[in-house]
């Protein structure tokens, strides 16, 4: 088969691919190439979050001469494929779901720990030649509870991580039930924000969950721990840009209502000149939730596996429609 990769693939599943016998091209293509049919002699795309599979490319790439019959998220979130397109269109859609969980559990508990001790805006003040010793007082994890929006894969690492630091564990998840885990489970968001000093991010961007976190909600935060210490209120992204309205999280970075807020996905990528990069109680990465070693490795091995079950006439199990 032919396949096309637009963002990247670990080079050790690329040449596994090839020595299947699969052709592969690497190349980012333009919005206006993919509007022009540029994919419709592949039989299978494989993307990152760069490329964004809507509709109208879907349609642009199935004529009557077209290969195109699968295309493959080298990640989680398919916020960037038009799924509902790719159905009318029998073109299936894969993604790769349990390859990047440990390094995005990393990458929140590493916002989470550089937030609160005050990492990033440390090494800034001594880059500037200021020793802020006395002014740089953070607070500690230990005591303090920690919601989750969301509770799937990556959200229960974090929570066995936060256990271990001792730190108590509130869930929002309406498509769950209860889990006999030791969390405490909200049905409402309301009822987490009110009850947690500490918000970690780790739903789906749909139309449901966009601009979700709001500074109504963000308003309720208590700023003081179960522990009786004023540790402020704390945001955590490394899930998906536009789950937090940008415009209200800068607003209430501003008027105190939150002491810190760390991203790694933005509503708008590059979000380089994004305003929130002038705060200097907010903290950013530029998506890399991801980025190791290890977890390109992992979702090379699973699109292998993928393109195998798919060019062996069977159903790979990570197929989404």
């Amino acid at each position: 088969m032919r396949i096309a990769v637009t963002d990247g693939i670990d080079k050790n599943a690329k040449l596994d691919l090839e020595e299947m016998g699969h052709q592969v091209e690497e190349r980012h293509y333009s919005k206006e190439e993919l509007l022009g049919g540029c994919i419709s002699d592949f039989d299978i795309i494989i993307i990152r979050s760069a490329t964004k599979i809507t509709s109208d490319i879907i349609k642009a790439n199935r004529g009557e001469d077209s290969s195109l019959s699968m295309i493959i998220r080298a990640g989680v979130g398919i916020d960037n494929i038009d799924l509902t397109g790719a159905t009318e269109n029998s073109v299936l859609v894969c993604n790769t779901p349990g390859s990047s969980t440990n390094a995005v559990v990393e990458m929140t508990i590493g916002h989470l720990i550089s937030s609160n001790r005050l990492l990033i805006k440390s090494d800034r003040m001594m880059r500037e030649g200021l020793w802020a010793k006395k002014e740089l007082r953070g607070s500690e994890l230990r005591g303090k509870n920690l919601g989750l929006l969301g509770y799937g894969r990556i959200a229960r690492g974090v929570a066995e991580i936060a256990k271990c630091m001792g730190m108590n564990i509130h869930v929002f998840d309406p498509y769950l039930s209860d889990y006999d885990d030791g969390c405490v489970y909200h049905d409402k968001v309301e009822d987490l924000f009110s009850s947690c000093t500490h918000i970690s991010l780790h739903c789906y961007l749909s139309e449901e969950t966009h601009h979700l976190v709001n500074s109504e909600l963000i308003k309720l935060m208590p700023k003081v721990g179960v522990d009786g210490i004023h540790c402020g209120n704390h945001i955590i992204n490394c899930a998906r840009g536009g789950i937090i309205d940008e415009a209200d999280l800068h607003e209430c970075l501003v008027s105190g209502h939150l002491s810190t807020a760390s991203l790694d996905v933005f509503e708008v990528e590059p979000a380089i000149g994004n305003e929130l990069l002038t705060l200097e109680n907010f903290q950013a990465t530029p998506h890399i939730g991801a980025s190791t070693y290890e977890a390109q490795s992992r979702i090379g091995k699973e699109i292998v596996s993928i393109v195998t079950e798919f060019s062996n006439g069977d159903s790979p199990k990570t197929r989404l429609n």
